[in-house]
């Protein structure tokens, strides 16, 4: 129970960070190119790599882990967990598995959202 708290509370507060960065963004450039979410999704990617990095050496994890990476990080942006996933992979299994999840994940994913929206527009319109 202690861990779902601890990613509840981490997960808020990332949620909250995510929404300022685009709120500001889009005041700061407009709506026009989506800044927000490239600039969550490059901090979210930076920071969780300086932080698995800072873990792994500092020997530990366990409820800091949860609290920041699953958390606050998997709140403030999936895609740094994307980006670490595409990590230990090509650090496990070199460029063949990465580029399988990169490209699989994002073509999968972008064809999902689309399948989504027709479904959307055939079942609420």
């Amino acid at each position: 129970m202690w861990s779902a708290f601890l990613i509840f509370i981490g997960g808020g507060l990332g949620a909250v960070g995510r929404h300022g960065v685009n709120v500001w963004t889009l005041r700061q450039f407009g709506p026009g190119f989506p800044v927000g979410t490239m600039v969550v999704n490059i901090v979210g990617s930076l920071a969780m790599g300086l932080f698995i990095g800072w873990l792994v050496k500092r020997g530990g994890g366990g409820d800091l882990r949860l609290l920041v990476a699953t958390g606050f990080l998997g709140g403030f942006t999936t895609f740094s967990a994307f980006s670490l996933d595409a990590a230990n992979l090509w650090e496990r299994g070199g460029m063949g598995p990465m580029a399988l999840y990169m490209g699989g994940t994002m073509v999968l994913s972008l064809l999902a959202v689309f399948v989504g929206l027709a479904f959307a527009r055939t079942l609420f319109s």
